[in-house]
């Protein structure tokens, strides 16, 4: 196995379409390409399956937590793999990037993210590859956790399946390429 790759998100129905799902949305996007169905394992609290994304093997994976308590089922896919924390891909809803964007990054701080927070102090690093899609700022005094849980506006759902798709590209990127190399190709200017 070369890769975890993580899609963060709340589970149940409730919470399926909201801004803080994009990660499981960009995930069910990467299992449609390769033709797997994500399904659960026990063991690691996940809902998993083993694909084939640039060439090579890689597990894609939601965990069956709460966004706030994704660490324990990372870490735990991670060592189920037998995988160092650096081959942990996390994709994930990001605040501080305009809606529309998708960022990539190893390591650093949280922004706040609680999920990141619990994945960091699990994998006792921070050195893990984030793939960041960006859902903007909430509008005027809007709380920006009832921002995350909020469904994305019309305007935003119109422009969603290219975001989605534009997340799943850059994950295969990073497999394919490497990340300074993906890191180029999404981060300068079309």
């Amino acid at each position: 196995m070369s890769a975890v790759v993580v899609g963060l998100g709340n589970p149940g129905q409730e919470y399926a379409g909201t801004r803080h799902n994009i990660g499981q949305m960009v995930v069910d996007e990467l299992a449609r390409r390769s033709g797997v169905t994500l399904s659960s394992n026990r063991k690691t609290h996940t809902r998993a399956a083993t694909a084939r994304l640039a060439g090579q093997p890689v597990v894609l994976a939601v965990p069956m937590s709460y966004m706030n308590v994704s660490g324990g089922p990372v870490s735990s896919l991670a060592k189920y793999h037998s995988l160092e924390p650096t081959a942990v891909i996390v994709v994930h809803d990001e605040l501080d990037i305009p809606f529309g964007t998708v960022k990539l990054k190893r390591g650093g701080g949280s922004a706040g993210h609680n999920g990141l927070k619990d994945i960091t102090k699990a994998l006792d690093t921070p050195d893990y590859i984030r793939v960041r899609i960006g859902i903007g700022r909430p509008p005027g005094r809007m709380d920006a956790a009832t921002f995350v849980l909020k469904p994305f506006s019309a305007a935003e759902r119109k422009e969603l399946d290219m975001l989605i798709v534009d997340g799943a590209d850059a994950v295969e990127a990073v497999l394919e390429l490497g990340l300074e190399a993906a890191q180029q190709r999404w981060h300068s200017p079309s």
